[in-house]
């Protein structure tokens, strides 16, 4: 179980959000949608400790973090418990698509090199990468860093994968190949927080979708029911400007 409580992330004097809760079972998936500037992707980082959140209580499993009180020690458990993609890729410009998923399960778990090269070719061989092992960066697509990201989060073996708008920087074309892989963890139940502005990804993956505006989670509940049946106000106006343009 995943469970956030009380959550608070402030820049200076600007509070971007207070006191958020949200939980999450093992093997649920979770879409966070929302307008710009309203706190989603400070949310994702505030829960791998990528951004250090000011008050609350963070739970991943039997890890309970006080984000007052957490030390070094704990941030390190969080994050190997916590895998990240994010919508640049990061990924690093001289090591080969194996190389980068690899480096954590060298680097952080203590894998011989041997060991973790042959569990990296079996992650690029799922993710439909395994001609491009020794390829670097560069001379891959935007779907196909992506994809060696995604390969990366899913070596760490994590209890939850947490996607900031995955495919945001790709060309439309480099989309459905993200999407397509995203959607083969969900059937395989890995437990995911997606920020996202792909609401049919949410509507056909999502076992619950969040809207949040303001700093607020404003509603939440099962795809079917938020993009059909919007209680607030404010979801039913973020969800007619954007559905206009992009129906589902």
């Amino acid at each position: 179980m995943i469970a956030l409580n009380g959550i608070t992330k402030r820049f200076g004097a600007h509070t971007v959000f207070e006191n958020i809760d949200l939980e999450l079972e093992r093997g649920e998936i979770i879409v966070i949608i929302g307008p710009s500037g309203t706190g989603k992707s400070t949310l994702l980082r505030c829960i791998n400790y990528l951004e250090a959140p000011d008050a609350g209580r963070l739970t991943v499993g039997d890890l309970i973090l006080d984000a007052r009180h957490a030390t070094r020690q704990e941030i390190l458990a969080l994050r190997r418990r916590t895998a990240f993609v994010f919508q640049n890729y990061a990924l690093f410009a001289n090591k080969t698509a194996l190389d980068n998923i690899c480096e954590g399960m060298i680097v952080v778990d203590g894998l011989p090199k041997a060991q973790a090269h042959a569990r990296g070719r079996e992650i690029l061989e799922r993710i439909g990468l395994a001609d491009k092992a020794d390829a670097y960066p560069a001379s891959l697509s935007g779907g196909q860093q992506q994809r060696v990201g995604i390969g990366r989060a899913m070596a760490a073996k994590a209890e939850v994968i947490l996607f900031d708008e995955p495919t945001s920087a790709l060309d439309p074309e480099w989309v459905d190949e993200v999407l397509a892989l995203m959607k083969q963890l969900a059937l395989e139940r890995q437990t995911m927080i997606v920020v996202s502005h792909e609401m049919q990804f949410a509507r056909d993956v999502a076992d619950r979708v969040v809207f949040m505006d303001e700093g607020r989670i404003i509603e939440q509940g099962p795809p079917g029911e938020l993009f059909t049946n919007p209680q607030d106000e404010r979801t039913q106006r973020f969800l007619r400007k954007v559905l206009a343009s992009n129906p589902i």
